[in-house]
């Protein structure tokens, strides 16, 4: 499987992407399609001590930069390394594509190179969430800050099939993020969305409160782009805190640390299911190919696993099975 990346995006691009494409090449068995300057990713590669094994280089020299316009993608930067990873998705040159650049550029450049599946009204940002006894997705996470009641609806027959195919959870719980569970509660964003939901070809359980989330009361959450953006955010916020605390409650003096020794398996686990690290990236959901976004703060290990996602992605055949789902739907509208 051959899979694209933007070499230069993200914090610590181009090495630690570098790093992270020469270790999923030895661990996923893949092709990897780095894009960005070729003397410098060379360079970078030789001081490092890089791999370029299965690795090969798409020369492009501009990096459109986070606090660019996302729009520029499509215009003065089309030329960019991430708009350049895209077309060679779209015209079939690799299977997948993965950056850890700019959100809003990925958002724009994937809807307007790779394209949209045909009926979704909008692309969405989805990412696997630890809770109790496992994890749940939510989406949209930051993709579309104002939705309109169809979008959630779609938002939640995407979720649910990703669910499904591949991270197997059977029938997955379809939830809607909102401040009561009853029917009636919300704005009218909400209140539409649920009956659609109601209707739609998911296990839908209903409205779901935030402070339910981490007790793992629905498989898929989903929300509008604003309100999964804060929910993102509050949940690493809380889990990097929580990490601290416990830490500072082990050092505290000899028999707190003696006591470590005895539940520091519990404690790692515990650790790896709050580290966005473990679950690699978000993938956009409603292109019609796969498109992985990884935290920008990504280092090697978190973008070797935004590529795993990627591979998952595409050799599940998640965006098939969505376009059916959407064919389904149509067809049942008629």
């Amino acid at each position: 499987m051959r899979i694209i990346v933007d070499a230069f995006g993200g914090d610590h691009a181009p090495v630690e992407i570098m790093k992270g494409c020469a270790m999923a090449v030895q661990d996923y068995q893949v092709d990897i399609i780095a894009c960005g300057n070729e003397p410098v990713l060379r360079e970078v590669c030789e001081k490092n001590h890089i791999s370029l094994d299965h690795i090969s280089i798409t020369h492009a020299e501009k990096v459109i930069l986070v606090e660019m316009e996302p729009t520029e993608v499509v215009k003065s930067y089309d030329d960019c390394t991430m708009a350049v990873g895209l077309k060679m998705l779209a015209s079939g040159e690799g299977d997948a594509f993965v950056s850890a650049g700019s959100t809003g550029a990925i958002v724009v450049g994937a809807s307007l190179f790779v394209k949209r599946i045909k009926g979704i009204k909008r692309a969405a940002l989805a990412s696997a969430i630890p809770c109790k006894n496992g994890c749940y997705m939510l989406l949209d996470m930051g993709a579309n800050t104002e939705c309109r009641p169809e979008m959630l609806m779609q938002f939640g027959v995407m979720g649910s099939i990703f669910m499904e195919n591949v991270l197997g959870v059977p029938s997955p719980r379809v939830a809607m993020v909102n401040i009561g569970t009853e029917e009636n509660k919300g704005l009218e964003l909400q209140i539409a969305a649920n009956a659609l939901l109601r209707e739609a070809p998911v296990n839908f359980i209903g409205n779901i409160e935030a402070r339910d989330l981490p007790f793992g009361c629905c498989d898929v959450a989903i929300c509008d782009g604003f309100t999964g953006n804060v929910v993102l955010k509050l949940t690493e916020g809380l889990g990097k805190w929580f990490a601290g605390e416990l830490k500072g409650i082990f050092m505290e003096n000899t028999a707190s640390k003696v006591g470590y020794l005895c539940v520091r398996q519990g404690v790692e686990r515990f650790r790896r299911s709050m580290d966005y690290k473990e679950y690699g990236g978000a993938p956009l959901m409603g292109t019609v190919k796969p498109v992985i976004k990884a935290h920008g703060s990504s280092d090697a290990k978190a973008f070797k696993n935004a590529i795993r996602q990627a591979k998952d992605y595409a050799g599940r055949h998640v965006i098939g099975q969505i376009e059916s789902a959407l064919e389904k739907l149509k067809k049942e509208a008629k």
